[in-house]
């Protein structure tokens, strides 16, 4: 059987060797072999064998089929400082995995920036820091701000998505955007106020931590890795093309 190489980035920061399809891989990470352990799980499969940060020959030798036929499930080849030693040329496919183990397969492409340029984006941070937070930047900008050696505090590389912004004007009617703005508004308001008035802070911390708020049904535009400029995005499918070919993920993520 084929070994593959997964980077887990959320919700924690991994590289696993498996056997397994991506669809049975996130079903088994999601939900395990017991019944009762449930949690979405967000991961990149990559092309192994580049650099000497990881050993590709322990997976080689570990990585192999059960004596009765069954297929390896996991090898944990990496739990830290893994997504910075990963090239962005090997990145494949990204797999966004509901609680209940049903996977969206998303491509890799180069940014594309918006049709309608925005005064500010809001973004989850997902690896291998998970603030929440606002900033004028795009996400060209906002990774090369964010791993640029000459920023005080600065990651090497970073995977991150853009929120949906909620309409402070029709709190009621403001769309599907999961309980990220369920909380402290004001503040929001303020962050967003002091990186699009003042010209000179573009990143403003609104929570330094919500993982347990993160769903999939805020997603705006995609999910992006970057590393300085150079970045990689994950376009996030329309609603209309999630309810066509994808309804049972959809309906999990509460998209649908």
């Amino acid at each position: 059987m084929e070994t593959r190489f997964y980077l887990s980035i959320f919700p924690m920061e991994a590289l696993i060797a498996s056997q397994l399809e991506p669809e049975q891989f996130g079903q088994y990470m999601a939900s395990g072999t017991k019944n009762g352990s449930y949690e979405k799980t967000t991961f990149i499969e990559i092309e192994g064998g580049f650099g000497d940060f990881f050993d590709w020959d322990h997976a080689k030798e570990q990585c192999i089929t059960h004596a009765s036929g069954e297929p390896k499930h996991s090898l944990w080849m990496s739990i830290y400082r893994t997504l910075e030693n990963v090239p962005l040329d090997k990145l494949r496919k990204l797999h966004l995995v509901t609680n209940d183990g049903r996977t969206l397969s998303l491509d890799p492409g180069p940014y594309t920036p918006p049709q309608k340029k925005r005064d500010f984006w809001v973004y989850q941070e997902l690896c291998p820091i998970r603030p929440l937070v606002v900033s004028a930047y795009d996400p060209t900008e906002f990774s090369q701000h964010m791993t640029h050696p000459d920023v005080k505090v600065h990651v090497p590389t970073i995977a991150f998505c853009d929120l949906k912004v909620i309409d402070f004007d029709n709190l009621e009617d403001t769309g599907n955007v999961g309980s990220v703005y369920d909380t402290n508004l004001d503040h929001l308001k303020q962050c967003i106020r002091s990186v699009t008035s003042d010209g000179i802070k573009k990143v403003k911390n609104v929570e330094r931590s919500r993982t347990e708020s993160v769903g999939y049904q805020t997603i705006s535009k995609g999910v992006y890795i970057g590393h300085g400029t150079n970045v990689v995005e994950y376009s996030m499918p329309s609603t209309d093309e999630i309810r066509k070919n994808h309804y049972d993920w959809g309906r999990s993520a509460m998209i649908l």
